[in-house]
């Protein structure tokens, strides 16, 4: 029996049969596309017009995939996103922007940028080019990296309260801005709902530079960060007990102002794995991050019938086992490229506990550098693995890049609808 977008989703989280596989695109932070890609993709689905993509995610230059072009593609699932963005201001009062190749597209009236002596583009948090800025566009790049802007810091005795700065109890404006998000569409549309929580993503390395912040206490710098986890990992989880204490307090808050309308809720995004191994040994994921991600698992679960997202790149089949004891409903972005993480294995090991979200093709090769034969077989053979007996949530290996092929990400569509015959 044909379902509409949210039954398919619901039932995929549920690990039940669906009709056809359940896809999302742009409903993440981390399952997106950048603004380049979606710009062409939506000239060759729906033919050139003057329209100009938005571009909703500015740090990583994600573009908005409209209702229009999600109704062509047959995609599942919407997201909810926080009020902020990356830089600190909202996604509002669009102008004209165009990026390094010539893509026109729509940034938001606080994205106030200069041009540095190398051509790059720089940004600055909340829109004051009063301060240094924060992130940079190489000349002749999609997205922007994270400038160093670490200040002076105790390196003795570091003080808890500068790195917990950006962490606080949701306001009125934040709570009304996700039931005003959230609502039209649970009312009005049958999609699938994703909701993005702010605020539970402990040691996020996108987070510990906060390009949000004109000044950034604290530890900031990112060789700094990953080595106060070992010499400072006292102080580490001292920062994530404050951080998760105030989520906990935020769940609540959520939980009663939205209810069930979402079905899955992005939970942490903190990178574990790098391209053959871990970025941390098991032991120190058990002692430092796994008991707050099981605080906030539980107290979703007890609450909500929200499940939980987790985004972790790399090598982390070892972690899985523990990713899974935390809580997690869902693991993204399934890296089958890493060392360790066959499609195959990863599905009979874990199929049963956990719903993978992306891994439907790889961005570093296939996607990017193949042709659109390989893109389609690729496609295919990734469906019919993950996608037996439910439990699989059709999205690349994290975020389609904007200078990816036209005629692979067609191809790849087509091999999605293809899959449903």
């Amino acid at each position: 029996m044909a379902m509409n977008s949210r039954e398919r989703l619901q039932a995929t989280l549920n690990h039940k049969a669906v009709d056809r596989v359940c896809v999302d695109f742009g409903a993440g932070g981390q399952t997106g596309m950048g603004a380049g890609a979606v710009h062409r993709l939506r000239q060759a689905v729906l033919g050139a017009s003057a329209h100009r993509v938005k571009v909703i995610e500015p740090y990583q230059m994600l573009g908005e995939i409209d209702e229009e072009l999600r109704q062509a593609l047959s995609l599942d699932v919407v997201g909810i996103h926080p009020r902020g963005n990356m830089f600190g201001f909202p996604n509002e009062g669009w102008k004209p922007f165009t990026m390094h190749d010539g893509t026109p597209v729509l940034v938001p009236e606080k994205f106030n940028w200069t041009v540095d002596a190398r051509g790059g583009i720089e940004m600055y948090p909340q829109g004051d080019t009063g301060v240094p800025p924060s992130a940079v566009m190489p000349k002749g790049s999609f997205f922007f990296d994270a400038t160093r802007r670490q200040e002076p810091f105790d390196d003795e005795h570091p003080r808890l309260e500068d790195n917990c700065a950006e962490f606080g109890l949701f306001g009125k404006e934040d709570v009304d801005h996700f039931v005003n998000s959230i609502k039209p569409v649970y009312d009005r549309t049958r999609y699938g709902i994703y909701m993005t929580f702010p605020g539970s993503g402990f040691g996020d390395i996108a987070l510990v530079p906060a390009t949000w912040m004109k000044r950034t206490p604290g530890i900031r710098d990112l060789e700094e960060w990953y080595v106060s986890t070992i010499t400072r990992k006292d102080f580490i989880y001292k920062i994530f007990e404050q951080q998760c204490a105030l989520a906990l307090q935020n769940i609540e808050t959520l939980a009663r102002a939205v209810g069930d309308m979402p079905q899955v809720v992005f939970v942490s995004g903190t990178d574990f794995g790098t391209q053959r191994g871990l970025f941390a040994s098991v032991a120190a994921y058990r002692d430092l991050f796994k008991p707050f991600h099981q605080q906030v698992n539980d107290r979703i679960h007890k609450l909500t019938t929200w499940k939980t997202f987790i985004h972790s790149c790399g090598a982390i089949r070892e972690l899985i086992p523990d990713f899974i004891e935390a809580g997690f409903d869902v693991l993204n972005p399934v890296q089958c490229s890493a060392e360790g993480m066959d499609a195959k294995q990863l599905k009979q090991e874990f199929g049963r506990q956990l719903v993978f979200w992306g891994g439907g093709v790889d961005t570093q090769g296939t996607l990017p550098f193949g042709t659109p034969a390989e893109v389609s077989r690729q496609v295919r053979e990734r469906i019919d693995i993950f996608n037996q007996d439910g439990g699989f949530v059709f999205n690349s290996v994290h975020n389609v890049q904007s200078n990816v092929p036209v005629e692979n990400m067609l191809a790849m569509f087509k091999a999605i609808k293809d899959s449903g015959k």
